[in-house]
């Protein structure tokens, strides 16, 4: 099975790259949120962790690559199953066995063994369940999610696309403040340097029977796999830059680093690509206006950064995470499939939002198999 590669598109400029920042929060604030909400992680840490990973993404790979919170990790925190230094260590072996899997080429070995109706399945499934988790925050606030929603997409297929995101923040946060004024009245800037902390053997112990191997699987498939074949084919000039290994590698090391900073698990995500190139984003300004504030939240505001994430209304960004899931679950690799391939990017996706992503990708690589034979078995009859 072959696509058509998809060119780079020209840039749309600045207000496409704030824009496209703008939407990655979309991915980014409600998990971040939730694990804030806990009271028991450093917000500072938090957000310089994530300012630091998206600046240095910025400048190595120069292209609007996504920086997100570790999903299964973050789950796990937020219902109580996992210690803030749980998470850390998660964050140190996962930087380790990734650095591993780079540095020895296996990633990149096993990429080449996945075929494109797989890739393509995992993209329908990623998608899908942003499109779902956006409608779910949506309907929250119904007035004000539809109401976002429809101003998204009224912009969304004109040429006004990179204000978008812009016009939907500013008048979601107008809403917010007016319905409570006074909800930054405490909040003062502070500066707030992230504490060091260091897990004990123990924490490492619990974090890899708890959280690090699912975590992997999501990482190694969505954050690593699809997120690589997904910039392939926006920036097919930057195929090599942008290859598996080389996001592994990434996120190996920054996660190694700035875990014991207190950062959150964190990775590429081929949801936040997608929604950042949506909205306009072509180039590094988009990740680096993302970490510039999350820096600045985190150094400037500490305590008081909860208070400042939550003015933007899920809701809105609920609009923001629908569309661009349906963009992505709609993509060019899955409308252009032949009808066989298309029942097995189907069945893929399918695994990913009932299970999860790493099963779509096992029932995708099964059901290729079964094929494969198939025509295999077809062509030696005819010989």
């Amino acid at each position: 099975m072959t696509f058509e590669r998809k060119p780079s598109a020209s840039s749309p400029g600045l207000l496409g790259e704030v824009s496209g920042a703008v939407a990655d929060f979309g991915t980014f604030l409600p998990l971040v949120l939730g694990v804030l909400a806990l009271g028991t992680v450093d917000a500072s840490g938090v957000l310089t962790g994530f300012g630091l990973f998206a600046i240095a993404v910025a400048v190595f790979y120069r292209r609007p690559m996504p920086v997100q919170p570790m999903k299964a990790i973050a789950a796990l925190a937020i219902v109580g199953a996992l210690s803030p230094a749980e998470m850390v260590a998660s964050g140190m072996i996962i930087g380790i066995v990734l650095l591993v899997l780079a540095a020895s080429g296996l990633v990149d070995r096993v990429a080449r063994m996945v075929p494109g109706t797989v890739i393509a399945g995992v993209q329908l499934g990623v998608g899908a369940q942003l499109a779902v988790i956006g409608f779910e925050h949506m309907i929250q606030d119904p007035a004000l999610g539809f109401g976002a929603f429809a101003l998204l997409a009224a912009l969304f297929f004109t040429r006004f696309r990179a204000l978008s995101c812009i016009v939907v923040f500013a008048a979601a946060a107008a809403v917010s403040f007016a319905a409570a004024p006074d909800q930054l009245a405490g909040v003062a800037p502070v500066f707030s340097l992230p504490a060091l902390s260091f897990p004990v053997v123990e924490d490492f112990k619990s974090a890899a029977l708890i959280a690090v191997l699912p975590q992997l699987a999501l990482t190694f498939s969505n954050a690593v796999i699809a997120t690589s074949a997904i910039a392939g084919d926006y920036f097919p000039e930057d195929r090599a830059r942008l290859s598996p290994a080389r996001l592994a590698g990434s996120t190996g090391v920054l996660n190694l680093v700035l875990a014991p900073l207190g950062a959150m698990p964190m990775c590429h995500g081929s949801g936040g690509l997608v929604a950042q190139y949506g909205f306009g984003a072509r180039t590094w300004v988009a990740p680096a206006i993302f970490g510039t504030v999350c820096l600045v939240l985190g150094l400037a505001f500490g305590p008081g950064t909860m208070a400042i994430l939550a003015v933007l209304p899920l809701s809105a960004l609920g609009a923001m995470l629908a569309i661009a899931g349906a963009e992505m679950a709609l993509g060019k690799r899955v409308r252009d499939a032949r009808p066989v391939c298309r029942a097995i990017i189907i069945a893929t996706g399918i695994g990913c939002v009932a299970l999860n992503v790493a099963a779509g990708l096992v029932i995708g690589l099964a059901l290729e198999g079964v094929r494969s034979a198939y025509n295999r078995s077809r062509n030696g009859e005819r010989a």
